[in-house]
């Protein structure tokens, strides 16, 4: 199968009208797997957009996220503020599926401003936030025995790990499997040493608490949030 081109059928047959349209480098990159799916950005003059809707198409699966300009750099600025850039990222770079009088040209500049300028710093209560919950997690790790709470303590630590260490650095944030590849764009060797940790308590609280460190050590006593 080609995504490209399958994509490209997709926005002729069921987006004919639209301004721009981009496909995300999952499924062309050497990351694909048996189960990727085509994750395409499509760009409307109005409604019924904004709107997130999935597909089958090809033997693919396709999820279109259907937009017009204004909800565009609405969720841009949504994203950057999550620290979550996905939608930019899929229209930075993407494939460019269709483009209607240089708008994707346009838009493809934008999400890359975007982009390279960063995510916000993080505020001293964030910080606060992201250690209490990290010293927290890492005493259920250190005194837990069941088996089944071990594997999902130790999830939960690891992935705070691993968005302290990306907010440190400045860098940008991911879900899932994303978490792992902006850890390992920002500080590979870090993430070399979290994936073997996995499953090895007692290394990855040693990480964990390497991490910590660098914003002032473990935070419990003394923590307080307003509204809770």
């Amino acid at each position: 199968m080609d995504p490209v081109a399958d994509a490209r059928a997709l926005i002729s047959d069921r987006f004919p009208a639209a301004l721009a349209a981009f496909l995300g480098d999952g499924a062309l990159s050497s990351r694909r797997t048996t189960t990727s799916d085509l994750d395409i950005v499509v760009v409307l003059t109005g409604p019924p957009a904004p709107y997130r809707e999935c597909h089958q198409w090809r033997g693919w699966p396709a999820e279109t996220f259907v937009h017009d300009r204004d909800s565009l750099e609405s969720f841009f600025a949504k994203d950057t503020a999550r620290r979550r850039p996905s939608l930019a990222r899929m229209c930075a770079d993407g494939v460019v599926l269709s483009d209607a009088g240089g708008v994707a040209a346009a838009i493809r500049e934008r999400a890359r401003a975007v982009l390279a300028a960063g995510p916000p710093p993080a505020t001293e209560a964030e910080l606060d936030a992201l250690r209490y919950g990290l010293t927290d997690a890492l005493d259920d790790l250190a005194g837990s025995s069941d088996p089944g709470e071990l594997a999902v303590i130790g999830w939960n630590v690891w992935a705070a790990t691993a968005e302290l260490a990306l907010i440190q650095a400045g860098a940008w944030l991911g879900s899932g499997k994303w978490l792992l590849r902006e850890l390992r764009a920002t500080d590979p060797d870090l993430a070399t040493r979290l994936v073997a940790a996995i499953g090895d308590r007692r290394q990855l609280i040693t990480l964990a608490t390497d991490v910590l460190d660098r914003s002032g050590g473990r935070f419990w006593a003394g923590f307080r949030a307003a509204g809770r």
